[in-house]
């Protein structure tokens, strides 16, 4: 419970400027999660909040690497991450999550905990196929149209016109046959 505190943004003492933070996320704060996506990590997250009046808004930062396990193999392999998000916080009559970026908020909330959004950002930057690296290179020439040897469609040999197939197959449906005069 103390651990999670140390995301709180005390909105009271803030003038209407820009404020930053910096929070430091490793093992312990994924800790804080019940979840099994995120081993670990070892990320550095820069906040920048520009609060006026009648929105907050959250720049985040977030770099480093996430400590994940392969989908193929199940060893655990560290994965860079690079995120940029915006969180829009509006004041109004009740606490409400409004989109997946804005929220409004009651203007007498004193605090604000960023916990929750920082590791929602990491999760979504995660890609849903975890590769251990000496895999990636191999899936890629996989997923590559132009990969030597792999036949993605064919037809016939190219060159060859579609009416020859008619001979080959018999006579063709007459429904067919209107498709054909569009091509």
């Amino acid at each position: 419970m103390k651990e999670i505190k140390k995301y709180d943004i005390n909105l009271v003492r803030l003038g209407n400027k820009s404020h930053s933070y910096e929070f430091e996320l490793d093992d312990r704060f994924f800790e804080l999660f019940e979840q099994e996506l995120i081993l670990g990590g070892n990320l550095k997250a820069e906040v920048v909040l520009h609060k006026s009046e009648l929105l907050l808004q959250f720049d985040f930062h977030i770099k480093g690497t996430v400590r994940l396990t392969c989908d193929r193999s199940l060893e655990d392999f560290e994965h860079p991450l690079e995120v940029e998000q915006t969180l829009l916080v509006r004041y109004g009559p009740e606490d409400l999550e409004l989109d997946v970026n804005v929220l409004q908020i009651v203007p007498e909330t004193q605090y604000i905990n960023i916990a929750q959004h920082l590791y929602d950002y990491i999760g979504l930057a995660i890609p849903m196929k975890k590769l251990h690296p000496r895999f990636v290179e191999e899936d890629q020439e996989r997923d590559d149209p132009e990969a030597e040897g792999l036949l993605i469609y064919s037809t016939g040999s190219e060159g060859e016109d579609d009416e020859d197939d008619e001979d080959e197959d018999g006579p063709i449906d007459p429904r067919f046959a209107a498709l054909r005069k569009l091509k």
